[in-house]
């Protein structure tokens, strides 16, 4: 997904908090902005919103000592999920389709991003909604289809405590997965210490991509994840993060998200707020997605 204008106000915004969340002082805080407005000058064509974080969160990574700013609010995103978990189990047992449900109630763990807002969500209320509320754009027989013919899926996680709604869908499918999550911290996202908070190496096989960056940037991913993100015949890709590096990738992937960001809700047409499963692949696909 290209970088649109109002991206660049988002990019400052994301800058500061992260200064703050490093417990640098005032004088680190401005001259981390002052950077990344310089940065923000001499975007390169083609470019994507996660690869201009990358740069953004390297510079705050050189002045603070604090590996993982985040860690305290992961944590505690993946008690509050996996407080949830009996009882979404209980939804998708009670469910007559449960696989269908285990999608929403995957896209409802959408909600837990830090990139958009310091507050945790109430979980509970998002599931609520995500299961009553029709898709924006809904690829979800597509989907369907291809699990059919596939040995296996590559599932690229989003956030930590997504990761326990995650879990729920994984469990419905009937073939194996391999869940990737991020090399290393990176906002809130969920590397391998949170996946295994989560459970997820209980229906799973765990790896890491290598990278530290948001979405999936494969040329900064390993050499082991660019393989397994090759063959792979399947791939569900969470989150706008994953959009944004992925959308023009090949159309084998599938992205379930909330559209939290109007730059994204533009980017595929839809109202924010609204939920999606999206295939990638042509503008023509999309707009004949069945919308209910």
């Amino acid at each position: 997904m290209k970088i649109y204008l109002d991206c660049y106000p988002c990019f400052l915004k994301q800058a500061l908090r992260a200064a703050r969340l490093s417990r640098v002082d005032e004088t680190q805080q401005n001259s981390i902005l002052q950077q990344t407005l310089s940065l923000l000058q001499n975007i390169p064509s083609g470019a994507t919103p996660p690869e201009i974080f990358y740069q953004i969160q390297h510079i705050v990574y050189q002045a603070a000592d604090i590996p993982d700013p985040y860690l305290k609010l992961k944590e505690l995103s993946t008690q509050q999920a996996l407080a949830l978990y009996p009882k979404l189990k209980a939804l998708v047992r009670q469910s007559e389709d449960p696989l269908a449900l285990a999608i929403r109630i995957s896209i409802a763990g959408n909600i837990i991003d830090f990139g958009m807002s310091d507050q945790i969500a109430d979980l509970w209320e998002t599931v609520e909604r995500v299961l009553q509320q029709p898709y924006a754009i809904d690829d979800t027989m597509a989907l369907f289809s291809q699990l059919k013919n596939a040995d296996h899926v590559l599932y690229l996680a989003d956030n930590a405590g997504e990761t326990v709604f995650d879990r729920i869908l994984i469990e419905e499918l009937a073939v194996p997965v391999v869940y990737a999550v991020k090399g290393s911290p990176v906002l809130n996202d969920a590397i391998l210490h949170d996946a295994l908070t989560a459970g997820l190496n209980r229906c799973s096989s765990l790896i890491d991509n290598g990278a530290q960056a948001l979405g999936t940037i494969i040329g900064l991913s390993s050499e082991a994840f660019r393989e397994e993100f090759k063959h792979a015949p399947v791939i569900i890709a969470k989150g706008q993060a994953n959009y944004e590096t992925l959308s023009d990738a090949r159309s084998n992937i599938f992205y379930l998200l909330q559209v939290k960001c109007p730059v994204i809700g533009l980017d595929l047409d839809v109202p924010q707020g609204s939920i999606v499963v999206r295939q990638s692949m042509s503008k023509t696909l999309v707009q004949s997605g069945t919308n209910n």
